[in-house]
């Protein structure tokens, strides 16, 4: 049975949808102001991988996740480069989704923009001032009012005096409280706006994501997830003015990804350890990364660090060479797979556990160690080891991973080898393979030794020279 840890209750539970079968998933997507980092890549990845399993299990999912593409941030960029704000959320909206692609992440069922519902946005707003639980305030903004909604706080485990002394914000005579939040902004001199009884203005953010997923999934869903740093006051609010809306329950599960760290210090700019993911895939092949952030499970704190992207590579590059030898391994779905086999048993157990990704991963490396066993065993069956190895492509399917054939993630270039090509690489194996067909077996062994010292491992065989690249303590094997 699966089940999921409800930031709400801060407990896991057994998940039980809405609608039987059917799972309508509200996920915050990304202010488009700047590239996506690598924070937004752990959240883009956990909850693709959640979807991916989710459908696996025959869930009809309808997966939504919003673009902000107006908000302070967005217009401040824009003034700063001296363009239209929608100039430059279509930019970073176009680099938002080439990042995603290279990371293998599938995009959602429906991706909705703020500046799309602003209709929606407006009625919402119109009914919280109706019904008592916001107000007009005289500088043309709307405020919600915190003190008219009990449950306010829940989500992050707060309580209304400890949000009072701890309130950080600026002193605004046209709130009631300092607590309430901004549901409509009224426009500055020269802003973009649009028209509302309230006067000209702009949504806040967080009455975005309440009206956006309402549109798209109706007043109540399954599940709701984002960032960490999103459970208060974003989320908070979410609760807040979408239950006193409605009337009714918003979302039946939280779930929140966990933080990422940079060599275990909080990431950010000021400390100049902050990464967009066009910086990493720079150096690093993208199954790399995206092994990186599954190692970990999605709730937990993870650190980017040099050491723990090498051993992403080294995972990944077991994983492709016990795969080596099978040309072409069909993808099956894990409906189709032996529900009875102890590895499709152990990996469904693993990710019905609040998505367990590291003990999924553990069966992966089982895999690979019985297909490495049977292949060193001269009485191996290669029938079952063929099975295997369609076992963990599959598997591996569900994760996002194994996507490539083996020799060519072996030999690609994010993978290292000093700014040698794969050209250049299948150059000097050419004129080492004639130096030996010549008796020139100084020569053959200086190439060995160059190619060698720039992280190129060569594999001599029977059928000729195959080459790879090679992770951080790999050996040739003529050196094991």
């Amino acid at each position: 049975m699966l089940q999921i840890y409800n930031t709400f209750t801060r407990q896991k539970e057994i998940f039980k949808t809405i609608v039987p079968n059917e799972i309508k998933l509200y996920v915050c997507g990304i202010t488009t102001y700047d590239y996506c980092h690598i924070g937004h890549a752990r959240v883009l990845v956990a909850f693709d991988v959640i979807t991916r399993y989710l459908r696996a299990r025959n869930y009809k999912v309808t997966y939504v996740r919003n673009i902000t593409d107006v908000d302070d941030k967005i217009l401040a960029r824009a003034n700063e480069n001296n363009e239209t704000y929608t100039e430059l959320t279509k930019r970073f909206i176009r680099y938002m989704h080439e990042d995603e692609q290279a990371l293998n992440i599938l995009p959602p069922d429906i991706e909705p923009r703020a500046t799309a519902h602003i209709d929606d946005i407006i009625n919402m707003v119109s009914t919280l001032v109706d019904r008592g639980a916001a107000y007009p305030a005289p500088n043309g903004d709307v405020y919600f009012e915190v003190i008219q909604f009990e449950a306010y706080g829940k989500l992050a485990n707060k309580n209304m005096e400890d949000l009072i002394a701890g309130a950080r914000v600026e002193v605004n005579d046209n709130k009631r409280d300092a607590r309430d939040f901004t549901l409509w902004k009224a426009a500055k001199a020269g802003e973009v706006s649009w028209d509302s009884p309230w006067g000209a203005g702009r949504p806040g953010w967080h009455i975005e994501c309440s009206a956006m997923s309402t549109v798209c999934l109706g007043n109540s869903f399954d599940i709701h997830g984002g960032g960490p740093d999103l459970i208060f006051p974003h989320h908070e609010n979410e609760i807040a003015q979408s239950e006193a809306a409605t009337g009714q329950k918003y979302a039946n599960v939280w779930m929140h990804a966990g933080a990422v760290r940079v060599d275990n210090e909080k990431m950010s700019k000021s400390l100049g350890n902050f990464f967009t993911i066009r910086e990493v895939l720079n150096k690093y092949h993208p199954e790399v990364i995206r092994y990186f952030i599954i190692m970990s499970h999605y709730r937990s704190p993870i650190n980017y660090s040099e050491d723990s992207l090498q051993t992403a590579r080294g995972a990944l590059e077991r994983f492709y060479l016990a795969l080596r030898e099978f040309d072409q391994v069909e993808v099956k779905p894990l409906s189709s797979l032996d529900a009875e086999s102890r590895y499709v048993t152990r990996f469904i157990e693993a990710m019905d556990d609040d998505f367990n990704t590291p003990e999924a991963l553990a069966v992966l490396f089982d895999l690979v160690r019985d297909i490495n066993s049977q292949r060193n065993n001269s009485q191996h069956d290669g029938d079952e080891q063929a099975a295997l190895a369609i076992v963990l492509k599959s598997l591996g399917n569900l994760l996002g991973i194994l996507q490539e054939q083996p020799e060519a993630f072996m030999q690609s270039s994010a993978l290292g080898g000093d700014g040698l090509s794969s050209d250049d690489i299948d150059l000097l194996v050419a004129e080492r393979s004639q130096a030996k067909l010549d008796k020139n077996y100084q020569r053959a062994d200086e190439i060995r030794r160059e190619l060698t010292e720039k992280g190129i491992i060569l594999e001599d065989s029977r059928s000729g020279t195959k080459w790879r690249r090679a992770t951080i303590g790999s050996k040739n094997p003529s050196e094991e």
